[in-house]
């Protein structure tokens, strides 16, 4: 190497730690500069391996090299690694120098850079690799053996994590490889420092074998799980699973006497023991046949250290997790449950589990796990209740997501339900007796108050499966009102719950009666002024609950929407923790949502708006809480059907900041600002020039991807409605543009979409000096169609939105059809002259007119070929048979006999019937009330305008095929009109003139 690049490369990384940004900066962009030049991860590599240089300087080199890596590494990547210098890094990462790394920092990141190049090239292109760790595996220097182990290790994890059939298969052959000289070196070293830790050894011996024997204990978890496809089949991994728990007791017992030995060892022999717990878990998930060997000794082994006095005393909470958590993956692992016909049970290792599960789990060890859940793991604790004194809205909003794979209360209240669902019928009666044994609890008594809160929990969290066992509502009218309403400090932990289990039996068993009970009662604790934070919370979540199910009566909640309205704002004002005014937002937004226009009959968003403006400033550096700011604005917008005057400058000015792509809030904000925005245009009753000015946001949005494609067709569909000319004589028209142009790549969903707003563009109504304004933006659309017909290989939903868009047009102006046609001319190499262009789409239209299913659709197709009759035009008149037999098959359809025997068009006849709208997509097409109800928003009534005026409705098709025939006999004389007629089908004839006299 050339020593000048070496001292060059090295100067620059020097810098580029410096703390003097003037000096890092310019170091940085070298670095990045250097990352495609050949060489340069060779000059890397000989840094790091030199233990001399400053640790920060080394790594800095190995996080270059590793990021190099995952950029250049791949033979298909820009300015990949050539072969030369991947197989000179590759023989680097195996010198000494690297395997005897001081740092452990360091170390580390070598590790997982070689797993990294190990991913793309074991065993094809670095075949050595394994031979040679496994070699230096059997070194003598412990720190070589422990950097090889290191290594070794986050090699198979990365090797594990490839799923492609080959893939594993490789996988499969190193674990035959290499499993049993692992084990045997987990089985030495684990030995060893269990002997020594009972022999009192010094600390820095037993922390040595317990660091190999937890890294051998970690390669063996990935071995055992994925290098088999049955693990009982192979004798070391039976042997390995057989003595997991047996290792556990003793780490259980070891780790009392590693107390007051340090820090260090003692987490080190904590994670050796969750490392246990996690092989079992990982083999359950994986392979749960093969862990059915394991079902008996992990349940007994979870049973006595986590449901017995000796046990307990031994643990700590993460290995408590752990234990239940192999409880409740064992409940539910669906392999070991059996169906009710016997004969359909294909695994015989599924009747073994079953029986193993049914002899340790039986009626009373259940009944005693249940008990012991409730009246010990349930009760909060000192550090519970402290936590809620300290930070009532942490410990409220704690639990969420998949917390009870990591935290106490969640896991064992995910184990009892679990364990309740499997043995209902033996724990019902049980948690019965204990919910009916209560005593009173005064105020006073915390000790009773905590033990029925924990009753009451299991109570809620076993609410459908005690349906027909509990009376809520005679328990809630008799118990649970009174003492919500008990005020003292004590009782906050009763309230708090009273409000959880309203939550959780309302949808389970709660009359239509009691529901304004249920109402008023969470509205009290809610609203009240000097209520506990965590207690208002679980008000707010439970009246979601009630508000979210299937009986909810928006006519009974609509007394209670103001209040419940007006107490979530005081919550919100009063709420300091980003999260918790998150979850508060979302109560809003569902009370809006499922209350709609109740909301502004009764009030209270008012002042809900007005907090808003302040909320979002105070959250400028949380994007999460500011999207749920967004989506409650957008409920309540709905709800009111308009704007408060008082923030419309402000929420037109929030749209506006997040939906500019240069702004970078845009990447949190964008989707709910979308849907406010469309609200915004709903709502609207006529244009303003705020809101105009925000259409120049939609192009850009629309050339980054089409993720928002089918919202911001909604938003220009609104303002098509609303301001038709004002927008597309300006960013509606390069809208239009860009639609055309994604045509091209669109699947059959994303055509629909845009030749739908292409349809809305010429149904709406121009002044008259713009009136072909319509047609113009989607010029090119148009053209497109027409190629399209002339392929004829469309879907039927495609080719139905194709034909109602050309006859639209027809019926607007035939002479902009055939300016279409004249243009799309050329352009197909088989149809060079517009008449054979012509020719071609009306063979299409007429043969394929009856794929269009949607008989609004059909009938305007109907309207644009009775439309064409009469331009005069040859190579219509030579298609009229097939004009004439689809008109046929339309009336047919459309035709219904009055009273009286005269047959009527019912589309167009039928008084208050529903019109059809091209504006299909958004929840359907629009919502019409029965009776003629007034239009919610001013959207919805520009809505039924439009649709009234659709040529399906507007028309009557019988009428316009009579005139247009007439004219036609006209325009040709009667002699060559009756020859015409001659040459159609004497069917088709004989039925049109049940409608029509010819």
């Amino acid at each position: 190497m050339d020593p000048n690049i070496y001292a060059l490369v090295l100067d620059t990384l020097n810098r580029a730690t410096s703390q003097d940004t003037e000096v890092l900066k310019p170091a940085e962009e070298k670095l990045q500069q250097w990352e495609i030049e050949p060489g340069y991860y060779s000059v890397l590599l000989d840094i790091l391996s030199n233990h001399s240089i400053d640790v920060n300087v080394r790594w800095l080199a190995v996080m270059c090299l590793k990021n190099g890596v995952d950029r250049y590494w791949r033979r298909t990547a820009p300015n990949a690694i050539t072969e030369d210098e991947k197989q000179k890094l590759r023989q680097g990462l195996l010198t000494s120098s690297i395997l005897s790394e001081p740092v452990m920092q360091i170390a580390t990141q070598q590790a997982v850079l070689i797993a990294k190049i190990a991913r793309h090239d074991c065993p094809l292109h670095w075949p050595n690799l394994v031979p040679e760790l496994i070699s230096t595996l059997k070194a003598p220097q412990p720190l070589v053996q422990y950097r090889s182990l290191l290594i070794f290790h986050h090699v198979v994890k990365a090797l594990a994590s490839k799923r492609l059939a080959g893939d594993r298969q490789t996988f499969q052959e190193l674990t035959n490889t290499v499993y049993g000289f692992i084990l045997n070196l987990w089985h030495g070293n684990t030995e060893l420092f269990l002997r020594h830790i009972q022999e009192g050894a010094a600390t820095d011996v037993i922390t040595e074998h317990l660091e190999k024997a937890l890294l051998c204990l970690r390669i063996l978890r990935k071995l055992t799980m994925f290098g088999f496809k049955k693990a009982h089949e192979s004798r070391d991994a039976v042997a390995f699973l057989n003595i997991v728990f047996d290792r556990a007791k003793a780490s259980l017992e070891c780790r009392k006497l590693l107390k007051g030995r340090g820090i260090y060892p003692l987490e080190l022999c904590e994670k050796f023991i969750i490392h246990l717990t996690k092989v079992a878990l990982g083999v359950l998930s994986t392979q749960p046949f093969s862990y059915v060997p394991l079902i008996r000794p992990s349940l007994e082994f979870a049973l006595y250290y986590c449901f017995t006095e000796q046990g307990m005393s031994l643990i700590y909470e993460r290995f408590t997790i752990q234990c239940l958590n192999i409880v409740k993956g064992i409940l539910q692992c669906m392999e070991y449950s059996l169906p009710k016909i016997t004969d359909q049970i294909k695994e015989p290792l599924a009747i073994q589990a079953h029986q193993m599960k049914s002899e340790v789990l039986d009626e009373n060890t259940v009944c005693h796990m249940c008990r012991h859940l409730v009246t010990r793991y349930f009760v909060l604790s000192a550090d519970d209740l402290a936590l809620w004194d300290a930070e009532p809205e942490s410990f409220a909003t704690d639990e969420a997501g998949e917390s009870w794979k990591y935290s106490l209360r969640p896991c064992t209240e995910a184990v009892f339900v679990e364990l309740f669902q499997s043995y209902r019928a033996a724990l019902a009666p049980e948690l019965l007796r204990l919910l009916r044994a209560l005593p009173n609890a005064p105020a006073h008594d915390l000790p009773s108050i905590l033990h029925r809160d924990a009753i009451y929990n299991a109570v809620g969290l076993a609410a459908s499966d005690l349906y027909d066992d509990v009376d809520f509502d005679e328990w809630f009218t008799n118990v649970l009102s009174a003492e919500l309403k008990i005020q003292d400090d004590n009782y906050r932990i009763i309230r708090r719950r009273v409000c959880q289990l309203i939550g959780q039996w309302c949808s389970v068993r709660a009359s239509h009666s009691l529901r304004p009970a249920l109402y008023a009662a969470l509205l009290e604790p809610l609203s009240r002024s000097n209520e506990d934070a965590a207690v208002k919370l679980a008000a707010a979540e439970a009246l979601r609950h009630t508000i979210d199910d299937f009986n909810f009566d928006v006519e009974q909640f609509t007394p209670f929407a103001p209040h419940a309205l007006a107490a979530l704002y005081d919550l919100l004002v009063e709420s300091e923790e980003c999260d918790t005014k998150m979850h508060v937002l979302h109560v809003v937004s569902f009370v809006a949502e499922r209350c709609g226009s109740a909301v502004a009959r009764g009030g209270g968003a008012g002042a809900l708006f007005a907090a808003l403006p302040a909320l979002w400033a105070h959250a400028h550096n949380h994007n999460m809480l500011r999207a749920a700011a967004l989506a409650a604005v957008v409920h309540l917008l709905k709800a009111l059907g308009e704007c408060p005057s008082n923030i419309r400058s402000w929420v037109l000015g929030v749209v506006d900041e997040a939906t500019r792509l240069d702004s970078p809030a845009h990447v949190y904000l964008l989707e709910d600002a979308l849907e406010l925005w469309l609200a915004l245009l709903e709502a609207a009753p006529v244009i303003d020039p705020q809101l105009l000015a925000l259409a120049v946001n939609l192009p850009p949005i629309l050339e980054q991807s089409t993720e928002h494609l089918r919202i911001v067709v909604y938003i220009m569909q609104a303002y098509s409605l609303l301001c038709p000319e004002e927008f597309f004589t300006g960013a509606g028209a390069r809208c239009m543009e860009i639609l055309d142009d994604m045509l091209a790549d669109m699947r059959k969903e994303g055509i629909i979409t845009v030749l739908k707003m292409a349809e809305i563009c010429i149904s709406v109504t121009f002044p008259e000096k713009n009136m072909y304004l319509g047609v113009k933006v989607i010029w090119p659309i148009l053209i497109r169609v027409i190629r399209w017909l002339l392929d004829g290989d469309d879907l039927g939903m495609v080719v139905s939105v194709e034909l109602s868009l050309i006859s639209r047009v027809i019926l607007l102006s035939p002479d902009l059809f055939y300016k279409v046609v004249e243009e799309a001319a050329g352009s197909h190499p088989e149809y060079a002259e517009p008449a054979r262009v012509l020719g071609r789409v009306l063979h299409v239209w007429t043969d394929k007119m009856n794929l269009v299913t949607q008989v609004e659709r059909w009938k305007v197709a109907g309207l644009g070929l009775a439309a064409l009759l009469t331009t005069q035009n040859a190579t219509v008149l030579q298609r009229f048979p097939a004009i004439l037999l689809n008109l046929t098959e339309v009336l047919n359809d459309i035709m219904k006999v009055e009273d009286g025997g005269v047959p009527v068009d019912w589309l167009a006849a039928t008084p208050g019937s529903r019109p059809a709208s091209p504006l299909e997509g958004r929840g359907g097409a629009a919502r019409w009330e029965a009776g003629g109800a007034e239009p919610h928003t001013p959207h919805e009534a520009r809505r039924r305008r439009l649709a009234a005026a659709h040529p399906a409705h507007a028309l009557d098709l019988r009428a316009v095929t009579h005139h247009q025939l007439e004219t036609l006999k006209n325009q040709v004389g009667a002699e060559n009109f009756q020859r015409m007629l001659q040459s159609t089908d004497k069917d088709t004839l004989q039925q049109i003139r049940e409608y029509i006299p010819l």
